[in-house]
């Protein structure tokens, strides 16, 4: 019943750097520093992502720089190992990439963030070709959206369909996000439905009911 939910394609950063396969080492560093981000898709093809490579997957080559690590501690790190000897982003980066569609909601790139622990992700089309990258950072921008916004869409789109009948009067207010709904209505039951609904809109961050039952119906939790 809300709006159409947000998608990646709304907030990913469309002009992405990336290296291509053979990108030596240094090049990867000056890279990064140049354009003031932690990692890089790479590249082969036409344009098809492969793996990223991140300021992670270089520093083993600092952190056993002056060690000759136990055997013990070799085994426990083989990656990290292998990845001190590494010269070129084929060798260094990691994959297969972990990828999103631009179609993706933001709840859906979220969640793959958090299950696969990491901060940002190449945005792909359907053969596997960098669209953009989106970042944890583009995905809090819905929470920007401003209280009115969200006032008017709660109201419009759950409010009017939830509780229209004569008698029923609902007020709405939202705070730094958090929407509030006061007043009395004949359907208790719809209440939980409601805060469904609201949680859903992007931008809300909680919902605080306020709202109570007519004398003949018992509110249901």
């Amino acid at each position: 019943m809300p709006g159409s939910a947000h998608i990646v394609s709304d907030v990913m950063t469309h002009t992405v750097v990336a290296v291509g396969r053979e990108a030596p080492f240094k090049e990867i560093v000056r890279t990064l520093e140049q354009w003031r981000v932690s990692a890089l898709p790479v590249l082969e093809g036409e344009g098809r992502v492969i793996g990223v490579v991140s300021e992670a997957d270089l520093l083993p080559k600092e952190e056993f720089r002056d060690s000759d690590p136990a055997r013990v501690a070799q085994l426990r790190d083989l990656s990290g190992i292998a990845k001190a000897g590494a010269v070129t982003a084929d060798e260094l980066m990691t994959s297969p990439a972990i990828t999103v569609h631009a179609g993706a909601t933001l709840a859906e790139a979220a969640r793959i963030m958090t299950h696969k622990r990491v901060k940002r992700l190449p945005v792909v089309d359907e053969e596997g070709r960098l669209e953009g990258i989106v970042s944890r950072a583009d995905l809090l921008k819905v929470f920007l959206r401003p209280d009115d916004d969200i006032e008017e869409e709660v109201r419009r789109e759950v409010v009017t369909h939830l509780f229209p009948a004569e008698g029923e009067i609902v007020r709405v207010s939202v705070n730094e996000g958090v929407v509030t709904l006061t007043g009395r209505v004949k359907e208790a039951v719809l209440i939980p439905a409601a805060a469904r609904l609201i949680r859903a809109i992007e931008g809300v961050v909680d919902f605080d009911n306020q709202l109570t039952a007519a004398p003949h119906t018992a509110q249901r939790q």
